[in-house]
């Protein structure tokens, strides 16, 4: 599982003008599934994203975490961060789990970081053309690979 996150001042998801989630202050999460994901890496992710401390404190140091600012998370599906892009400059996507393995995974992974975290978890719309629309926050942006865990 590989996830780019983003601290975001808000950020919101669309798919033909209609909004299917949005949140204030908090986290944009990005995440590919690929075929040998487990509820394993969902478990180690979920507490990894909870405890991350990204958020500036008072003297504006990143010491909190986003139960210290009561912030929300907004999770998109999305397979292409698993492109391949080494030969030719079509990018392959054979990593990416197929819709039949991502989507039970991806909704665990929704209710897993909702418990977890105590924290409200926004969805974009899986399998769909989305629109993101966020305001980037520092600009911080990390990436999160459950097969680099260490």
């Amino acid at each position: 599982m590989r996830i780019v996150l983003q601290r975001v001042k808000n950020a919101e998801v669309t798919v033909q003008g209609e909004s299917k989630g949005a949140i204030e202050q908090g986290i944009l999460l990005f995440v590919g599934i690929v075929e040998d994901d487990t509820e394993e890496d969902i478990e180690w992710v979920c507490k990894k994203l909870s405890s991350l401390r990204i958020f500036s404190d008072e003297e504006g140091k990143m010491n909190n975490s986003i139960q210290d600012v009561n912030g929300s998370f907004l999770a998109v599906s999305q397979f292409t961060l698993h492109a391949k892009t080494k030969k030719g400059n079509r990018p392959s996507f054979m990593r990416a789990a197929h819709p039949d393995i991502a989507i039970p995974l991806y909704e665990k992974f929704i209710k897993v970081l909702g418990a977890v975290s105590g924290r409200p978890v926004e969805t974009g719309a899986f399998g769909e053309d989305m629109q993101v629309n966020l305001l980037n926050d520092g600009p911080v942006t990390i990436i999160i690979d459950t097969k680099d865990k260490e």
